[in-house]
């Protein structure tokens, strides 16, 4: 059985099956709405449910709270239909623009930024025009149709290959391949782009980047692409890691001062023992902005990291610093459970 939806703004049509989530069959009708994670962890998806009834699904507490399913949303990445629905986006875009491709390519480079982060740089096949929006990710397709998810850490104008910044999970069975017994010239199969996690450059507010560990990956192509077009808007970026060898391209970042006007950069550090050499932040990133920022009413938050962050971000920066729920974007990096 499927049922109508109604999707405003722009009053679009669609089904969906009972076992579909709202966000696949919108993408599914060639509809691209927020979203990121695909998880119920970022809360990029969130939308109105006007009429009718949803399954809300699994979804961390931060992404949606009880207040705001009272208030009538849901996420859509999660959310399945009841009955016909009528609900709204915040924006509703054509996918047809930057199709998602499913397509081959090379490993052409490995390299071992940190202990537990691995550079992947792939390279596209030269018959394929790949185009993608800075921030956005890809899903690498594995032999038996499990995928995994990882962040585009370069910018589209430079588009003949993709970066990857991979972090080993402990029992992790792709990252352990990717540590241990990868390749170069190794052929990997992937799905993309896919994500809404990207600048919105119609916008003249001041912009906080806040990154936690390998969140840096789509931070990364963000400001490659402002470097690359001359966008002119202030930027600080907060990037947080347990140990200074989390901080793994600290040395890119801060030269990212001197060649972008108006660019800040801030490394915290959460764990580094006390009697270590570094005079830099400690503490937890999002704490940092709060630390430095007593009003974000009119800013805008790019955010990618671990859930956990994101939320803490996400409800601080918006009851107590007074940023608008619109003006927080966020990718959060969930990880696949290890199995035998």
């Amino acid at each position: 059985m499927s049922h109508r939806i109604s999707l405003q703004p722009g009053d679009h049509q669609f089904d969906v099956a009972d076992d579909q989530t709202l966000l696949e069959a919108a993408l599914g009708a060639g509809l691209l709405l927020p979203h990121s994670c695909r998880d119920g962890a970022c809360g990029a998806c969130k939308g109105k449910v006007l009429e009718g009834r949803v399954d809300y699904g699994r979804h961390a507490d931060g992404a949606l709270t009880a207040a705001e399913r009272a208030e009538g949303y849901a996420l859509f990445c999660c959310a399945k239909p009841l009955t016909d629905l009528v609900v709204q986006a915040r924006n509703v875009s054509r996918a047809d623009d930057i199709p998602v491709k499913k397509l081959p390519s090379r490993v052409q480079k490995l390299q071992r930024l940190a202990e537990d982060v691995m550079l992947i740089d792939l390279k596209l096949p030269a018959s394929e025009n790949f185009q993608f929006r800075a921030g956005q990710y890809i899903d690498i397709l594995l032999a038996d149709g499990a995928r995994r998810s990882f962040s585009i850490a370069n910018a589209p104008h430079d588009a003949g290959h993709l970066e990857l910044h991979v972090r080993r999970i402990d029992g992790g069975r792709f990252t352990g391949h990717v540590f241990e017994t990868m390749k170069e010239k190794e052929i990997l199969r992937f799905e993309g782009p896919l994500g809404s996690f990207w600048l919105r450059e119609d916008s003249s507010r001041p912009i906080v980047m806040v990154a936690g560990g390998t969140g840096f990956a789509p931070i990364k192509g963000l400001i490659e692409h402002v470097l690359h077009t001359g966008l002119q808007r202030s930027i600080t970026l907060y990037w947080g890691a347990r140990e200074r060898p989390g901080l793994y391209l600290d040395a890119l970042a801060r030269s990212w001062e001197a060649s972008l006007p108006g660019f800040r950069y801030i490394p915290v550090l959460s764990d580094e023992k006390p009697d270590s050499a570094w005079s830099g932040r400690r503490g937890l990133v999002h704490q940092a902005v709060l630390d430095d920022f007593d009003d974000l009413s009119g800013h805008e938050i790019y955010a990618c990291g671990a859930p956990a962050m994101i939320d803490a971000a996400r409800s601080s920066f918006c009851s107590r610093r007074g940023l608008a729920a619109d003006a927080f974007f966020a990718d959060a990096f969930t990880f696949a459970q290890p199995t035998n």
